[in-house]
């Protein structure tokens, strides 16, 4: 169908809405040049516009409507219309029929203007196509989805056929000019490709008995997304410790490495964990957003009371700033953001980590390196003659390092770190136990925050349910209460699984006057919990206890909340 009687230049309609200058357009054109894009997806990339503004303009200027291809169901009938390199060619997703003519089929496109793309497809259809616009990266998760597992097996069937044992000399993989076709760099590129499409925080390639098993950590659950012959490890894993500066030709102990990938024009950071197993090396992939653990306090998840909460705690000018919790729970985005928070040109920042996780711009980093005995102990000494204003540790791993941080904030310097304990009260007995005088302890800690991660219900598919009894008592209702709750269902939407996405619960404990006279009184950590909880202190339990009773979360996932914070 001819939408347009002449071509619209994107760029031209973007200056007249005021929404770019004319330098920001010649830059992002030199910049397409480079990135080899369309142009509206460079000027989104260029942060010069967001994907609200374009599909805004597109809307209000042109007709062209969005659409969310993560909510609206795909038709399978549509979608069997265009075949799968057509769609792959053009960037865009047959999606569904006009609701009022049947005739007309709607395309979701990254590129809505692209003239040539909808003439193939009302070519190919025989019928009028009426385009919508989508962002390039969910077109790409839809394509995933219905082609991806399709592409690894072929890839896969590819290599067994070919027994390109070469594959594995890493000579091979840097001189050949073929490397990018070869059929296990495909399954490789493939397979990171779709974990962050589909929003894995890690990448599991496990080798077993009889096959090798993909599985993606997705909000916090592991999923099997694909298996293999065992024949493909050798390839997979050498690949992999390629990709990620190992040595190849050592298979009999642990290696540690990380890479950087590129995914819809985003860059990634994943650290690269190899470990030999009875049935060969096992290897774990944790992948981070770059510009993920950078983001504004209002998006932390805090409700309105904690933001009051972690701002006072903020305002100490020295002091010892804790944020607890177990592996995977959000530690290091909460003190990336505090971080930012604090970060001002009047104050000097020096952090020590392993590994520096996202570069901050004004913060000078250490990442701490075992081998040049630069630790987290001998780095803070150093540091402590750097005339720091503010120090971010790590991690508190030893008693050294503690009563380093403890010194430190006793002379004027503000320290924020993180500890592996279960909730804030048992970080106090953590550090007691790591050898530091409960005395130094109350003088030096000014607030500690315990966080976790919980799964969110799907929206589209969650259901109310009167809670039972048990689930009453752990909500804190009486037995003969009505208490409405919400259970996981599962729809195309979340994949079935009846959750999407996660969200923050914390537990804010400041240190008052009176939980530090507590602390110098060997008080024992429930104890501790008690009084800052009459100081008006919400627990992790009650914080899920409310997401729950809000619709959004389920009750299993308050039991994993619930029960770690009565085993404390």
């Amino acid at each position: 169908m001819a939408l347009f009687g002449r071509r619209v230049r994107i760029g031209d309609l973007l200056i007249e809405q005021g929404m770019i200058t004319d330098e920001q357009l010649k830059i992002a054109l030199e910049e397409q040049k480079v990135r080899k894009m369309k142009l509206g997806e460079t000027l989104i990339a260029l942060n010069f516009i967001t994907v609200d503004d374009f599909a805004d303009v597109l809307s209000k200027q042109l007709g062209i409507e969005s659409v969310n291809l993560r909510e609206t169901g795909l038709q399978d009938r549509a979608i069997a219309l265009v075949p799968e390199d057509i769609m792959k060619k053009h960037d865009l997703v047959p999606f569904k029929f006009d609701d009022d003519d049947a005739g007309i089929l709607c395309v979701a496109m990254a590129d809505p203007l692209n003239l040539s793309a909808i003439d193939d497809v009302a070519l190919i259809t025989n019928m009028d196509v009426k385009p919508y616009f989508a962002s390039s990266s969910q077109i790409a998760l839809q394509l995933d989805r219905m082609f991806g597992k399709k592409e690894a097996i072929k890839a896969a069937a590819q290599y067994e056929k070919e027994h390109a044992d070469e594959l594995t000399d890493i000579e091979v993989f840097e001189t050949n000019a073929e490397v990018d076709n070869a059929p296990i760099v495909k399954i490789v590129r493939t397979m990171l490709e779709q974990a962050v499409r589909q929003g894995a925080s890690d990448i599991h390639v496990e080798p077993l008995e009889r096959r090798l098993r993909v599985r993606y950590r997705i909000d916090g659950a592991l999923l099997e997304v694909m298996d293999y012959n065992t024949t493909l490890l050798p390839a997979m894993v050498a690949r992999i410790k390629v990709m990620s500066g190992l040595d190849i030709s050592e298979k009999r102990k642990p290696q540690d490495g990380r890479l950087t990938i590129q995914v819809d024009n985003r860059e990634y950071d994943v650290r690269v964990s190899v470990l030999p197993t009875v049935f060969g090396e096992k290897t774990v992939m944790r992948i981070t957003a770059k510009d993920g653990l950078q983001r504004e306090k209002k998006h932390l998840g805090l409700t309105a009371e904690d933001e009051v909460r972690l701002d006072n705690i903020l305002k100490n000018p020295h002091g010892i700033i804790l944020v607890t919790g177990p592996t995977g729970s959000g530690k290091s985005t909460t003190c990336y953001t505090v971080l930012s928070e604090l970060n001002t040109d009047e104050v000097n920042i020096i952090t020590v980590e392993d590994p520096v996780e996202a570069n901050v711009d004004g913060v000078n980093q250490v990442q701490v390196n075992t081998k040049a005995n630069l630790t987290f102990a001998s780095a803070l000494r150093s540091i402590l003659r750097q005339d720091p204003d503010i120090i971010m540790i790590g991690e508190i791993r030893d008693g050294e390092t503690a009563e380093i941080a403890v010194k430190a904030s006793i002379t004027g310097h503000l320290v924020i770190s993180t500890l592996h304990t279960n909730s804030t009260a048992a970080s106090i007995t953590r550090l007691i136990d790591m050898g530091v005088e409960p005395y130094l302890i109350g003088d030096s800690v000014v607030g500690i925050i315990a966080q976790r991660l919980i799964r969110k219900l799907c929206p589209k598919c969650k259901r109310p349910v009167q809670a039972t009894p048990k689930e009453k008592k752990l909500l804190g209702f009486p037995v003969d209460t009505e208490v409405t709750v919400y259970e996981p269902v599962g729809c195309d939407e979340c994949g079935g699984i009846g959750f999407k996405g996660r969200t923050a619960i914390y537990e804010i404990m400041p240190i008052t006057p009176k939980l530090r006279a507590s602390v110098h009184d060997h008080v024992t950590a429930d104890e501790l919990r008690d009084i800052a909880v009459m100081e008006g202190m919400n627990t992790l339990r009650m914080a899920a206890a409310r997401e729950v009773l809000e619709g959004v979360t389920a009750v299993s996932e308050m039991v994993k909340v619930a029960y770690e914070a009565e085993a404390d």
